[in-house]
């Protein structure tokens, strides 16, 4: 049984779900503490001149947990959002197939961070074609240290292997894991290239490691075969 666990993050990239497709349960540490402007309220999508940062605006203060970081809706973020994403994909080869899916989500008024960041991970997995079991962390009894709660989650799903990211190891402890008899396999991910809109009308570079949205609307059905291709190891 191979389990992985991540922050809930808006519109991920690839590499997030190339992970949660290779677990048999994938825990979203939705109950540990906010980290603004990292991934958990804004992701990047492509733009003729590069890129550009899609970003929630959040109420937050210093120590508050992912689920419960309410969002900022005087700003209006999600016709901001929508609008980019239109601006930028409209005539991308997908658009009008995947399209609809996100602006079903983002036309719904939502005030918590961590449930749009769920709905959105829930529907792109789908999209995707991932049948991995997600489930939340807190739902769940764990210890509060940052390699304890893997722990007890591992052992709460009779899980006897943790797949980390490549930064896990910076911070777990291993003992921790042999003492409970979990192995631990690291993804080591490296980012496919694909035809990306933009590319060859502005002989411009492809950009990688974007919101796994740029993928979907220039791959389409293709995206899962690409998403999981090119070198890795475990």
């Amino acid at each position: 049984m191979v389990i992985t666990i991540h922050q809930p993050q808006y519109m991920p990239w690839l590499g997030y779900f190339d992970k949660i497709s290779k677990a048999d349960v994938f825990v979203l540490l939705d109950n540990v503490q906010f980290k603004k402007n990292e991934w958990q309220n804004r992701n990047r999508i492509r733009t003729p001149q590069g890129w550009q940062w899609l970003t929630i605006p959040v109420l937050h203060d210093f120590g508050q947990k992912i689920n419960e970081i309410k969002i900022n809706n005087k700003e209006p973020w999600r016709k901001k959002h929508l609008r980019a994403i239109e601006l930028n994909y409209v005539k991308a080869r997908f658009f009008e197939q995947y399209f609809p899916h996100f602006q079903d989500i983002l036309n719904k008024e939502w005030d918590n961070l961590a449930e749009v960041n769920i709905c959105l991970i829930r529907k792109i997995m789908e999209l995707l074609g991932i049948k991995t079991r997600l489930v939340l962390s807190c739902e769940y009894e764990a210890v509060e240290h940052k390699t304890l709660r893997l722990v007890d989650l591992c052992k709460h799903f009779n899980a006897n292997t943790y797949l980390s990211g490549e930064g896990g190891l910076d911070y777990l402890d291993e003992g921790q894991f042999k003492l409970n008899n979990i192995d631990i396999i690291v993804q080591k991910y490296e980012h496919p290239v694909y035809n990306q809109m933009w590319m060859h009308k502005n002989q411009a570079a492809f950009v990688s490691h974007l919101s796994v949205l740029d993928l979907l609307f220039n791959c389409g059905p293709e995206s899962f075969a690409i998403l999981t291709a090119g070198e890795r190891a475990l």
